[in-house]
């Protein structure tokens, strides 16, 4: 959210009206510089989390299917 450009009345008397704006200014700009890389590092680290998560889903998914196929031929071996 936008710094509100609109500050004390001391303050607009002591730096004037042109300073004033400059600083909003300045601020409003630092605050979406900074906005903007938080955004950045967010999707990065998420880029991150799924790239893990898409990993242990994946050994997962491999740990039971090597379980299933020791169960199936348990079983086959108890059949015959």
């Amino acid at each position: 959210m936008p710094v509100t450009a609109v500050l004390s009345k001391k303050f607009y008397e002591k730096f004037g009206e042109d300073v004033t704006n400059e600083l909003v200014n300045w601020f409003n700009a630092v605050d979406a510089t900074y906005r903007a890389d938080l955004r950045e590092l967010n999707e990065l680290n998420f880029a991150r989390f799924d790239a893990k998560l898409e990993q242990r889903l994946a050994q997962s998914d491999a740990k039971w299917e090597a379980r299933w196929h020791q169960l199936d031929a348990r079983l086959a071996e108890l059949k015959s």
